[in-house]
This record gives C-alpha cells, structure tokens and sequence, in this order.
C-alpha cells in the first residue's frame, strides 16, 4: 500500500467531489446520459467517487477493482441484453475505469474503453470535468448507436442520474 494514497484518501473530505461535479453538472451528466439511452440500446450508470473505503485503501485495491465491485453491486450486468456500461471517476487518484457487460464488450472491446478513459483523466487533469465527462458520454453514445441502436420498446433499466459516493 502506498502511504501517499492512503493519505490522499482519509485526509481530503468527501464534499471534495462536489467542487468536481456540482449539482449543475451533475445534472447535464443526467440528461446526456438519458439522451445517449434514447438512441442505442445500451444502459449507462455513472458513478463518481471521492474517497475509496478503507478496507479497499488498506488492502491496496485497485480502481479497476472497485469498478467492477461497483459493477456487480449496482446490477450493471443485469440488463435484459447484457449491455450495461459502469462509467466509474475516481477522483482522488484521478482515474477514470469503465466497465462494460459481455454483451457490448464483445463487439467494442478494451482498448476502445481504454482510450475513452485515458482521454478523460487527461480533461480532469486539466480541470476540465463537465467537458471530459460529456465528450466521453458522447464518444460512448455514438459507439452504442453503430453497434446496439434502439429498435422497438427501450426500457430504461437503470437510474439516469450520476451516483456520487
């Protein structure tokens, strides 16, 4: 475990995420992806976390690690197509980790994920967090539209609205 993470995490407060992603664009975040959902068959849930769990910073859990954790605890997978995608910020060590179901990965695959992500730690690193967010929303929108477009009844299955933990 390294000691400057640790301190990083039980040092800064949670309300730190809200400088991040107040309420304004919390909300943006929640129409862009209820939009992105109108035109592709896919489900977004986005969640962005401050400060990890202990337990997780004591036994050096990574954050691809907590975004499958979170993935699985929040039923990303339990889609009726399995086409859930887990967007997870972490802001304290600044990553970013998406997680896709079998469904959508499969025709997508990781290194397109990859890319979404290392380009959004780059705007965040810039300061830059409501434009690094909706550009990736965008990104991902338009890949889901080719691969999964919306064909007859589509149900929303997950909630809309970013999750901020």
């Amino acid at each position: 475990m390294q000691l400057k993470r640790l301190f990083r995490h039980l040092i800064l407060p949670h309300w730190w995420v809200l400088r991040a992603f107040p309420p304004q664009i919390l909300r943006r975040v929640e129409e862009a992806v209820a939009a992105s959902e109108s035109v592709h068959g896919g489900e977004l849930r986005v969640v962005v976390e401050a400060n990890l769990p202990l337990p997780d910073l004591l036994q050096g859990r990574s954050t691809r690690a907590r975004a499958i954790e979170l993935f699985s605890q929040l039923r990303v997978w339990d889609t009726e197509h399995n086409s859930g995608v887990l967007v997870y910020l972490q802001l304290i060590d600044r990553r970013v980790e998406i997680v896709a179901d079998r469904g959508i990965d499969a025709r997508l695959g990781q290194a397109f994920w990859d890319g979404v992500c290392r380009r959004m730690e780059a705007a965040f690193r810039a300061g830059d967090f409501e434009d690094g967010m909706l550009w990736a929303l965008s990104t991902i929108t338009r890949a889901l539209h080719e691969q999964f477009a919306a064909v007859g009844e589509n149900p929303d299955e997950l909630p809309n609205a970013p999750l901020v933990l």
